[in-house]
């Protein structure tokens, strides 16, 4: 699979998601599943009181969990969002860093970067900056930030290896990287794996969890630590399932035992002094 065939795919529709104000976690957004489409904020470790502070609009629901809560962050640091999407996770970040710190986001899909910047000055937000680019090469100087954090998006990348190594070049000495994401226990099916389909609802995309830690790792990353690791079976069941398995062309207990391969991680690493 060509790596502009899937840059193309996934902003179009990420630009889809944007302009239809709809939000999806699973490759089911098309399914007429409501349950998914619908999976609420807080069962992914966001609070009442974080969703309250953000500007409305900017929880499009397609992340696999809270990068902010996870990430130790501090007031004054420059903290850098990877796929940053309709800006939640900057906006979070920005409450907790304050005035004298700031938040970045970097969004490949026009429409996110104009949502997320409306987002931003709806909310006032005068520490947060929302960039146009691909996570593989990112529009940001050397050295620049302190912290990274990433939202079930780098799955999607065609070049993980070049998004860490991309990551650790923003970051100061003693950065850290924070991400949440979906990996592979084993190998796909070849029919869902070549699928661009199941790649824009994160599945084929996914690497092998050992994979995904080596490129971590092979980018200069100390200390790389997987904090909480669980399985998404439930997303694909039912309709989910038949829908999957009606767009790869794959049996049901294909798409079954592919759901049994997938799992959500959170990665912590960190950038030597």
């Amino acid at each position: 699979m060509k790596k502009k065939d899937v840059h193309k795919a996934v902003r179009e529709r990420y630009g889809a998601i944007t302009e239809e104000g709809r939000s999806c976690r699973s490759p089911a957004c098309d399914s007429g599943d409501d349950r998914l489409q619908q999976i609420d904020s807080k069962e992914i470790g966001y609070t009442d009181g974080q969703l309250q502070a953000i500007p409305e609009g900017a929880d499009l629901g397609l992340g696999c969990g809270n990068p902010t809560a996870l990430a130790s962050l501090k007031e004054g640091e420059v903290v850098l969002d990877l796929g940053s999407g309709a800006g939640i996770d900057c906006f979070l970040a920005a409450n907790i860093v304050g005035k004298t710190g700031a938040a970045n986001g970097v969004d490949m899909t026009p429409a996110m970067i104009d949502r997320a910047r409306e987002n931003a000055r709806n909310g006032g937000y005068d520490n947060v900056e929302f960039r146009l680019g691909e996570i593989e090469n990112l529009p940001v100087a050397d050295r620049s930030v302190d912290v990274v954090i990433s939202n079930c998006v780098i799955n999607l990348s065609p070049d993980k290896a070049r998004v860490f190594k991309e990551a650790y070049r923003a970051l100061r000495p003693g950065g850290r990287l924070m991400v949440l994401d979906i990996v592979l226990l084993k190998a796909l099916p070849k029919s869902i794996g070549n699928s661009i389909e199941a790649y824009i609802g994160c599945v084929a995309g996914a690497s092998l969890k050992r994979e995904y830690l080596e490129a971590i790792e092979n980018a200069g990353f100390q200390e790389v630590e997987v904090v909480h690791e669980t399985s998404i079976e439930t997303l694909f069941t039912g309709t989910a399932a038949r829908d999957l398995a009606a767009k790869t062309g794959a049996s049901p207990d294909l798409v079954a035992e592919a759901a049994r391969s997938i799992a959500s991680i959170s990665v912590r690493a960190v950038k030597p002094e």
